[in-house]
Formats: C-alpha cells, sequence, structure tokens
C-alpha cells in the first residue's frame, strides 16, 4: 500500500524561484524551502508546496484536498496599512484564500501585462496541506475500538495459558529427565502454538473483502481499518445542500426591496426592472471563463443565467490582468444589436474591480463594481441573509424581515440576501486594491431576497427511514437557514410529522448589563400542534427534538457546557454551522460513546468528516483523500451500504478472532496430551493444520457478504463480554473431552501400540494419529461454528468458496484417516489404523464433535433470551456498563419538567429577531476596526483625485440630487450612474449613497489610470438619470 501511494502522490517538477534581486532560476521542486519566492506558470501547474499568492490571481481546482471539483478563484494576499489590522497577522486559515496548497490544480493564472504571478513558499514536504493527508493516510489516527482493545486483552490472555503451559510442561520433562535444550524448545513451541503469529493477517481477512465490496459499489476506502467500525455507526449526521438535497437549484422568485420595505415578489426574472438587484446577481459571484465556458459555483450559476447576462474577460485567458477591468458582465445583446453601429445604444458594461471571496465563516461574498461612465465604485455584498440584514443599516431592512424569511425557509426553499454600498468617490483603483473586506462590508443598504428551490434526492427519504428503522440516529448539520433545515428534515422523514421541535436560542450577555441566557421555544404552532392536550404532550419528552443555530452552540459551549451534552443528546437540528463547529459537534458525540458517521459532500464538511468515526465525502473527484471512504455517486444511498458492509466485517473479524483462538487453544490441547507421553505433533502435521486447513479457512471464511437489510441490533463487538467468552470457554471443553476420549480409547484397542520415547524425535504413534486426526476435523468444525449468518451476514450456502474449501478439506481429512497411501503416511509420520471400521468409528466421533459444536453455538450461544438473561444476572455482579448517551437519554425522560420551554406565544420570527439582535453587529460603527484606517485612506487620496487629468473633460451638471436626508450638497451627485446607458438607481428606491465627485474611472482607463483622452460629458434627464456621452 505504501509503495502504491508513493507512486500515486510522488512527483517533482522544475520551478522557477527568484533568490535575489530580480533574477530567476530553474530548480527542481524538491529544492524548494519556505520564503522562496516562485513564478506560477501561466500556463498552470500541480503545486508541489504551499506558497501564498502576492501577485495576480490563480483559478485552483482543489479536489485533492477538499474533493469539490468546482474552480475556486485565489486572489493576491492584502497588504494591511497599520500593524493593528486584523490582516496584519498572517493565519493559514484565516488566509486560505490567498494560499496555493500542495497537490492542487492551477488552471489558470490572470496577470497584469508582462507581470508575473508570484507566490512565497510556506511549506514544503510532509508539512504542507497534501503533506498532512498523506500522513493521515499512513499513519491514521489510532482508532480507540473496543473489538481492537480487547483483542490486546485476550492475547494476554492466551499468553497466560501459555505460561500455565509452560509449567506443565517444565514439570514434566523434569521428572523424565529430559536435557535443559530439549526444555526449552518445547517450552518455546508453546508460546507460538498458544498466541498464533497468523492472527493479525487473518483479522484483516475480512476488512480486506469488504473494501473489494465496497469499490464495487463505487466507494472508495483509504482508511481500512475503519472499515470495522463502520459497523458499529449508531448516529450519522448529514449535511443538507448536495447530500440530503440535489446540488443544482433552481431560481424561483425575487423579493425586492426598497425603502425598508418588502415590494410585490417577482417569479419572471424577464419582468425584474430594478437595476441594483439586476447588477447585483450579475456581478456578485466568483465564475470565471474556461476554455469557453462560464465555470464556478453551481448556485452562482444560477443566479448569474436567471439575468440573462454576459460574462466577458478581455484578452486571452493568461493575460486578464491587462486591463484595469479584470473581468466585464453586461447584458445580452438583442438580436437586433450591430457591433461597431455608434448610432444604438452604449452597452451597459458593469466591471469587477475587486472580488472577496465567499467566506463560510463570515457567510458571505462581496464584488467591487464600477459601470461604464459611473461616478464611483459600488460594492454589492449576497450571503445569508441573516448575516447581510447585521451588516445593513437598520432603515433599509423592512420590519417583515424574518416574517418573509421564515415563510420561504418553512417550505424548504434556499434563501440568500443582496446589499449594495456605494464607495466614496474619494477612493480610486489603486486605494481600492489595499482596502480590507471588513471596512467596507457594513452600513450596506439592503436590497432584497433572492428565493432558490432545493429538491430533495429522490434516494434521501428511503435512505432516511432506512436508518431509522435500524435504530440509527440521524442528524442534519448544515450552514444553510434553520427554517430550511427544519422542513428539509421533516420532508425527509428525519423527523417525524408529530414530533415536537424545540428551539434552542443562546444569548450572549449584552454590553455587561445582562448575563447569558438560553430559551427554549417550540418550533411549531402550538394551537394546532397541541390545542387541549399541550399537557400531556409535554410529558411525552420522548418525542422532541432540539434545533440549534451555530451562534446558539458557541454560546452554550462557552456559557452553558453542563447543557451541551443533554442538548446534544436530542438534537436532530443543527444550522448555520461552521465547519469547525460541525467538528465540534462530531466530537461531542463521540465523547459520549457515540460512534458517529458522518455524510458531506467534501467541501465545508473536511473538518468533521476526518473527526468522525466514518467520514463518507459525496465527491465526484475521485482523487479527494479528504475523508476515510468517499462515494462516487453523490446520493446518501452509500451509508447504509456501508454500515452494512462494517457490520459483515465486524462480524467476520469477531469469528475469526474466536476461529483462531480457538484452534490455537486446541493445538494447544493436542501438544500438551502429547506431551505426556513424551510424544509431539510432527513437522508434516503442523504444515497440515497451519498451511492446509487453519490458513485457507481463515481467507475464504471472510468472502461471506453482508445482509441486504439493517436490523436493529448492533453486532458484537467487544471480546470480553459474557457471550463470547461462554462461547469459547464451551467449544474448547468439548474438544478438549473428544481429544482425550480419542486419546484414551486408542488405547483400549487390541492392535494398540504404546508410543515409545527415542532420540530420533519420530513421533508415529497410535496416539499421536488419534489426536492428530480428529483434531483437522476440529479445526473445521469450529470454522463452520463461528462463521455467523444472519442478521448480519449471509448465509454460510452463499460463500461458494468457504463451501469448496470446506469440501475439499474435509476429503482430505477422510483420506487421511481412513485409507491414506503408504507415501503419504510416511510424508506425515502417520501411524495409521490397522482397523478401517475403528477408522469409520473415529469418522463418527467427529461428526458427533461437529453436531454438539453446531448446536451448542447456535441454540445457546446465539440464543438472545439466554443472553439477556445472563447480562441481567452479571449487571448486578459487574460495574454498569450503559453509555453515557443512554444514561443522559434515561435523565431527560425521568424528568418531564425538562427542558423549561418558554409559555410565550410570540413568533418565531420574533424570536429569530431576537437572537439575531443579540449578535448583531454594532450599529455605532465610528469606533469599529478599520473606520478610521477607511477614512485615513480616503483623505489621502484627495490630493490625488483633484489633480486627476480626469476632471478636466467632464462638464458637471448645475442641477444636484436631494440626498435622503432632505439636504441638498452643492454640485454633488448621488451613487447611480445611468441605466440602461450606466444607470444604478432604482427609480423610486431612497437609498443611503456618499456624497460623489467627478468620476475616477470610465471606458478609456481601462489602458490608462492617467485620465481620458476624449471628453466626457455627464448630465441629469428630468427622472433624476444620468446620460455620459463621449
Amino acid at each position: 500500500m505504501q509503495r502504491a501511494l508513493r507512486n500515486t502522490i510522488s512527483s517533482s517538477t522544475i520551478v522557477s524561484v527568484c533568490r535575489g534581486g530580480d533574477v530567476y532560476e530553474d530548480i527542481s521542486s524538491e529544492d524548494l524551502v519556505p520564503g522562496d519566492l516562485i513564478e506560477v506558470p501561466r500556463h498552470g501547474c500541480m503545486m508541489q508546496c504551499d506558497a501564498v499568492l502576492i501577485s495576480g490571481n490563480c483559478i485552483v481546482n482543489e479536489s485533492m484536498l477538499t474533493g469539490e471539483s468546482v474552480p475556486v478563484t485565489k486572489t493576491p494576499l492584502p497588504n494591511p496599512l497599520h500593524a493593528s489590522s486584523p490582516e496584519a497577522i498572517f493565519d493559514i486559515k484565516k488566509h486560505s484564500r490567498h494560499i496555493l496548497f500542495c497537490g492542487t490544480h492551477v488552471i489558470q493564472t490572470r496577470y497584469y501585462g508582462s507581470r508575473k504571478v508570484n507566490a512565497v513558499v510556506l511549506r514544503s514536504g510532509f508539512l504542507t496541506a497534501k503533506g498532512e493527508l498523506v500522513r493521515s493516510i499512513m499513519f491514521p489516527k489510532p482508532v480507540d475500538f473496543k473489538f481492537n482493545r480487547d483483542t490486546y486483552w485476550f492475547i494476554g490472555i492466551l499468553a497466560f495459558i501459555a505460561s500455565l503451559g509452560f509449567i506443565y510442561t517444565v514439570v514434566l520433562m523434569v521428572r523424565n529427565n529430559d536435557t535443559v535444550s530439549d526444555i526449552i524448545i518445547r517450552t518455546l513451541d508453546l508460546l507460538t502454538i498458544a498466541v498464533p503469529p497468523a492472527l493479525p493477517a487473518a483479522l484483516g481477512v475480512g476488512i480486506v473483502f469488504a473494501q473489494q465490496r465496497l469499490k464495487k459499489a463505487g466507494i472508495f476506502c483509504i482508511s481500512p481499518r475503519g472499515i470495522n467500525i463502520c459497523g458499529t455507526i449508531n448516529v450519522v449526521c448529514f449535511d443538507k445542500t448536495g447530500t440530503l438535497t440535489e446540488d443544482g437549484m433552481k431560481m424561483m422568485a425575487v423579493a425586492p426591496s426598497s425603502r425598508g420595505v418588502f415590494r410585490d415578489e417577482i417569479r419572471d426574472m424577464t419582468k425584474l426592472y430594478n437595476p441594483l438587484i439586476v447588477t447585483a446577481m450579475a456581478t456578485c459571484h466568483s465564475l470565471t471563463i474556461i476554455d469557453g465556458h462560464v465555470t464556478g459555483d453551481p448556485l452562482d450559476l444560477i443566479m448569474f443565467e436567471a439575468v440573462d447576462w454576459v460574462l466577458e474577460e478581455p484578452g486571452e485567458e493568461e493575460t486578464r490582468f491587462d486591463m484595469m477591468v479584470p473581468t466585464i458582465v453586461h447584458p445580452r445583446p438583442s438580436d437586433s444589436f450591430i457591433p461597431g453601429d455608434d448610432t444604438q445604444p452604449m452597452r451597459q458594461d458593469v466591471g469587477v474591480v475587486r472580488q472577496f471571496t465567499f467566506s463560510s465563516s463570515l457567510q458571505r461574498m462581496s464584488v467591487i463594481t464600477r459601470s461604464l461612465g459611473a461616478n464611483n465604485f459600488n460594492l454589492f455584498v449576497k450571503g445569508a441573509p441573516e448575516m447581510i440584514a447585521s451588516l445593513s443599516l437598520a432603515e433599509t431592512v423592512p420590519d417583515n424581515f424574518h416574517d418573509v424569511l421564515m415563510a420561504y425557509t418553512q417550505h424548504g426553499y434556499r434563501v440568500l440576501a443582496l446589499a449594495w454600498k456605494a464607495l466614496p468617490q474619494k477612493l480610486n483603483y489603486a486605494k481600492l486594491q489595499r482596502i480590507t473586506r471588513e471596512q467596507v462590508e457594513k452600513d450596506l443598504n439592503f436590497l432584497g431576497l433572492l428565493v432558490m428551490e432545493n429538491c430533495l434526492k429522490p434516494e434521501t427519504t428511503p435512505v432516511i427511514r432506512t436508518l431509522r428503522e435500524a435504530a440509527i440516529r440521524n442528524i442534519m448539520v448544515t450552514g444553510d437557514n434553520m427554517l430550511t433545515a427544519l422542513s428539509v428534515a421533516r420532508e425527509c422523514c428525519m423527523v417525524d410529522p408529530t414530533d415536537r421541535i424545540i428551539l434552542v436560542q443562546a444569548y450572549p450577555p449584552q454590553n455587561d448589563k445582562t448575563g447569558p441566557e438560553i430559551e427554549f421555544v417550540f418550533a411549531d404552532d402550538k394551537e394546532k400542534k397541541f390545542g387541549k392536550d399541550s399537557i400531556a404532550l409535554q410529558m411525552d419528552n420522548d418525542s422532541f427534538h432540539f434545533a440549534l443555530t451555530g451562534k446558539s452552540w458557541a454560546v452554550i459551549k462557552q456559557y452553558f457546557p453542563d447543557l451541551m451534552s443533554k442538548i446534544v443528546v436530542k438534537g436532530s437540528v443543527f444550522a448555520r454551522m461552521g465547519p469547525e463547529q460541525k467538528a465540534q459537534l462530531v466530537e461531542t458525540l463521540q465523547a459520549l460513546d457515540y460512534y458517529v458517521g458522518m455524510c458531506g459532500d467534501g467541501a465545508n464538511d473536511c473538518g468533521a468528516l476526518k473527526t468522525a468515526h466514518t467520514g463518507i465525502s459525496l465527491s465526484e473527484a475521485e482523487a479527494s483523500v479528504a475523508s476515510p471512504f468517499t462515494s462516487r455517486k453523490p446520493t446518501i444511498e452509500c451509508v447504509p451500504n456501508v454500515i452494512r458492509q462494517g457490520r459483515a466485517a465486524l462480524v467476520t473479524s469477531f469469528g475469526i478472532f474466536k476461529f483462531m483462538a480457538c484452534y490455537s487453544l486446541t493445538q494447544f490441547i493436542s501438544v500438551l496430551i502429547l506431551y505426556w507421553i513424551g510424544a509431539n505433533l510432527t513437522d508434516a502435521g503442523f504444515l497440515v493444520i497451519d498451511l492446509l486447513i487453519v490458513t485457507t479457512l481463515s481467507i475464504t471464511f471472510g468472502r461471506t457478504g453482508p445482509c441486504a437489510e439493517l436490523v436493529k441490533e448492533l453486532p458484537p463487538f467487544s471480546l470480553l463480554a459474557v457471550a463470547p467468552i461462554l462461547s469459547i470457554l464451551t467449544q474448547m471443553a468439548i474438544q478438549l473431552g473428544v481429544q482425550v476420549y480419542c486419546f484414551l480409547h486408542v488405547m483400549k484397542q487390541p492392535w494398540f501400540v504404546p508410543y515409545i520415547d527415542n532420540e530420533e524425535d519420530y513421533y508415529a504413534s497410535y496416539e499421536n494419529s488419534a489426536v492428530f486426526l480428529v483434531s483437522n476435523y476440529q479445526y473445521i468444525t469450529l470454522a463452520v461454528a463461528f462463521s455467523k449468518g444472519a442478521p448480519f451476514r449471509k448465509s454460510i450456502f452463499s460463500n461458494y468458496w468457504f463451501l469448496l474449501n470446506i469440501a475439499i478439506c474435509l476429503a482430505g481429512c477422510l483420506w487421511i484417516s481412513i485409507e491414506p497411501t503408504q507415501g503419504l503416511a510416511d510424508i506425515l509420520e502417520l501411524l495409521s489404523f490397522p482397523s478401517i471400521p475403528y477408522a469409520m468409528v473415529h469418522v463418527g466421533i467427529a461428526l458427533f464433535n461437529f453436531l454438539i459444536s453446531i448446536l451448542v453455538e447456535t441454540y445457546v450461544m446465539d440464543n438472545t433470551s439466554l443472553q439477556q438473561s445472563c447480562r441481567n444476572f452479571f449487571k448486578n455482579c459487574l460495574p454498569s456498563s450503559k453509555t453515557k448517551y443512554a444514561a443522559i437519554a434515561d435523565d431527560i425522560s425521568g424528568n418531564p419538567s425538562w427542558p423549561p420551554v418558554s409559555p410565550s406565544t410570540v413568533s418565531l420570527a420574533v424570536i429569530f429577531q431576537r437572537l439575531d439582535s443579540a449578535h448583531h453587529v454594532p450599529n455605532d460603527l465610528s469606533t469599529a476596526p478599520g473606520k478610521e484606517v477607511l477614512e485615513d485612506l480616503i483623505e489621502e487620496s484627495d490630493m490625488d483625485t483633484q489633480s486627476n487629468l480626469c476632471l478636466e473633460g467632464v462638464t458637471r451638471d448645475s442641477r444636484s440630487i436631494t440626498s435622503p436626508s432632505g439636504v441638498t450638497p452643492g454640485l454633488t451627485q448621488n451613487a447611480t450612474s445611468n441605466f440602461p446607458q450606466g444607470q444604478m438607481s432604482s427609480g423610486d428606491d431612497d437609498y443611503h449613497t456618499g456624497q460623489m465627485e467627478a468620476p475616477l474611472l470610465n471606458n478609456d482607463t481601462a489602458s490608462s489610470n492617467l485620465g481620458i483622452d476624449n471628453p466626457v460629458l455627464t448630465t441629469v434627464d428630468e427622472n433624476g438619470k444620468f446620460t455620459t456621452t463621449f
């Protein structure tokens, strides 16, 4: 495996590096060290190190690391203005959008003119992101699995038994006056017999076959040791988008907002006339053109295609930074449009000059744009509705924001919010490249909501039902809206229609005036749900589920850690959870003795996928190593399949361990019996037992596949439990009794000749034959007895290789027992029985042994009623073995007054509004971080603005636009340009804008940032629309 892995991941290439001055030299990527300045090739490359991008843009495929097949755009590391700025301290997680990770494929680079795309090496070798993944594959985290721990204890028990045989042998051989060397050899033989060296290899057989079956089903496993743990999974966490629901969505509607009021919903995008919303949908994305096709996040594609605009990236694909505006969008030209006809209206070009990429922790992305002929730059922001509302001016957010949002999300729709802000005109292009997103993503004007339909995958509901029928708990952990998550949870039957959902709302301390609070509120319509029987239903604690958001999770984790275990035990829906919070949830479940599975799309779920006992990534990228399991088919059908294979592999490992333990003890008994007369098994006899019988049976033993159905019962995974110990002891008692009987019975035969000890160690004797021949049948008997079938594995008769193996072994044993050839007898040093009838009696004894062993194992050891009685008997004698989560669940059931659900009849919209306000960004942002920095930056650019040559070609209109405050600033215009000729206003909408002066950027500055060559005239008509002409 390590050799195959090395061949897969090892790679080396030639890299252009600068280590002084401006001189670049080509060296091997193996010689790179942190701090080297490298050039990213213009045609793309496979990254051989982790490097931070300092100039140019890169389009990167990170499927190797994340499993996400959608290319992402990497931007240069921002240059902080002050040492106190949050961006001043480099952090790999925080600045991951600026880092080119080792193992990722740079598809294209974008740069300015002849400038190079440069990056600084951060890490190399096994310290890189790819190196960490390789290390996790070669040296996976220790699996704290009870079965594995118990094997060590059991081997210790076998070693203790061997020590008893050691004492027995020493005493016996000293009495017989044997030499010291013979005593040492004989006693050491016992150690290799009692503790089988082949045990680890035998335990891996079932895992290997399970891995092959998973591969045939399109499920790839990079951590085979985790397959057994899959069989113990009793809770599965699911991501929502792309996992439970379809990746693709369709645009359902737009809910525009103006003057703090929602307008009529628009479902036909051709009737969407609000220019700000249209421009936001056309620009606020991370789409790019690769090989002539628009590529990017599916959600961005749907939004962009809904407005039917055109994306252009001027110039050659590699030199698209050659323009001041690298990405341009404009409406699709009509059929009557004639290129080059100056009599036609000017095209409505909008350029994207800066992009702040999407951050799952920030729950938003934004772009800075400039319209052709506009007076200023504009900021458009898209993200989670609650986040966008918290960043927007309160007067622009409708009062019924939460009501409208809840109306959409309760029906399972995916909702995003848009916002806009006009940036001060004094900011020019160069200054914009130095601004951080924290400086501009605030004081926004709320534009409205985008509503998209995200349908459940057809396989989701049947799989969830299958898991619930098997008593496997299902949890949804998503970054989406709470109400959307609740709707999907009910739709896919994760939560029954009759079950109640209780929202857990946690509030942090408010300005040191109030302490942290926690509130439990019903998420359902109480009057409809409970009615007159509300008190009786509240007593039924087993029928409720907790639901909470990432914000509440953070507060509970910090201020109410004692409640975390109860909330996790009853929690079913966790919304607005960040990547780290998903991993924290998995760790909390594991701390409560759950065996946790995690199923996600491999993007934001990587941490949770690696933390879980079983992580399953649904990804189209076959090379993804972000999780132990990767399914080629992006549906959750793989989850029950992995669990079934895991259960079969665990039962196989359990059976093989008992088989190998009993085999070693059976052979140990045979040797001790023969030691009594000074004899031993012959070398050929050991070879027949170990190689031809036990090895072949242990290999074919694991080929039995899993049952088609999942049952509620979990397979046994503790070897130190009562049932497996009794099973092994009972079987060994049977084998011991049969061997002793045969050993004594053969001595009573009239043709019997006793064994005489000799110096040549020739062990052929009737005693040896009796013990050896019956033990051969016993190994076959034990293999059949421990090869369990239903409910976790198919019947033994479905394993044709195992049946064939048994038939061959049985035929060989019969041949050796009844009438072997003289040559074979000489090879085995076997003294054949002179009487064939006695040989048949010997076969009859073996058959009796077989029947007794099978009947005891099937009807006694596997009897569920008997097992339960034994558990109840030992429960009072042994410490409680109840799991932590079961004890907590019993505690909750025994306390009808908990949780203390609020009797308030306030609507959910008000509840969510209160939660958002508790986590709201401060309204007074004058003291917010970066405020003074932005003002200093604006003042710093005043001299540049006033001396800009652009002003010479601009004729200002004598009229002015009244600001929202009613003040009419002299010779100023609002932050909107003409639409459709650069128009950025929205008619009667009243938005907060900055005071603008003459334009700083127009179409001619695409090739020159010093001004324009032709005069530009900007005027305002009677309707307040700008017109820019040349």
